[in-house]
């Protein structure tokens, strides 16, 4: 015969409860969360990694602009910072309580924040970071997003005019898509952007911020998700897809 102790705990009116030795410690928590992790916590720096300038690329600080709230205007003024490079010109606002140090011998620039126990600063901190990075990056090399039509008679081309979408801009392009439609998909390029079709399955996307790249990308891609059973679809740059079993009627 096994024979367990048992330990009493109070219950609410006065009750009391006969439980195992092993479920005491569970039970008798006294409402205060545990954590299941061993670790501790560890905070990203990546806000306060250095950012490499390449040569041909310069960052210049404006002067800061008000921010204006629909009902008043906020005290606090934001600073602009603009990153110069062979492919163009991007522009970045700078809360209130960040600041750029910029080392020009080195090269090398550092974002920083005033209060690192503050949490909405150190969320923006990282992210404006990765902003600034992306723009950099943008202005000197570029963004750029490949997608792969996969499937029976998909192709694409890029045309200078369009029947059924006007132009927003003099001098736009059109991306004219065949992908099992009854009429050809068009849409028109944003301004800033580039595209081409090395080959009828493939368009090349080109252009210096990579929000729009990434967002044009996924319009193509709206028209033929790709789907799992036979593999058909607009995928982009390394994206796959895990084919399932066909159905069985």
């Amino acid at each position: 015969m096994i024979i367990r102790s048992t330990r009493m705990l109070s219950a609410t009116r006065g009750a009391t409860l006969l439980l195992p030795d092993f479920l005491v410690p569970v039970l008798s928590t006294n409402g205060t969360s545990r954590s299941f992790s061993s670790t501790s916590k560890c905070r990203s720096r990546i806000g306060g990694a250095p950012l490499s300038l390449p040569a041909e690329v310069e960052i210049q600080i404006l002067e800061p602009l008000a921010q204006k709230k629909k009902d008043a205007v906020m005290t606090e003024l934001a600073k602009t910072v603009e990153v110069k490079g062979p492919l163009g010109k991007m522009t970045v606002q700078l809360p209130p309580y960040m600041s750029l140090s910029h080392d020009k011998e080195k090269r090398k620039a550092t974002l920083s924040i005033l209060d690192r126990e503050q949490r909405k600063q150190r969320e923006m901190w990282g992210t404006t970071r990765a902003y600034l990075n992306n723009h950099i990056l943008g202005v000197s090399e570029g963004h750029t997003a490949i997608l792969r039509l996969v499937g029976v008679g998909y192709r694409a081309t890029v045309e200078p005019s369009a029947v059924s979408v006007k132009p927003e801009y003099p001098g736009q392009q059109f991306v004219s898509l065949k992908v099992g439609y009854s009429h050809p998909i068009e849409l028109g390029i944003p301004l800033g952007m580039k595209a081409s079709t090395p080959q009828p399955t493939r368009i090349l996307l080109e252009g210096i911020e990579k929000e729009v790249v990434n967002q044009f990308a996924a319009k193509i891609r709206k028209w033929r998700v790709p789907e799992p059973y036979k593999g058909k679809g607009i995928f982009v740059n390394g994206e796959t897809i895990k084919l399932k079993a066909k159905k069985i009627k």
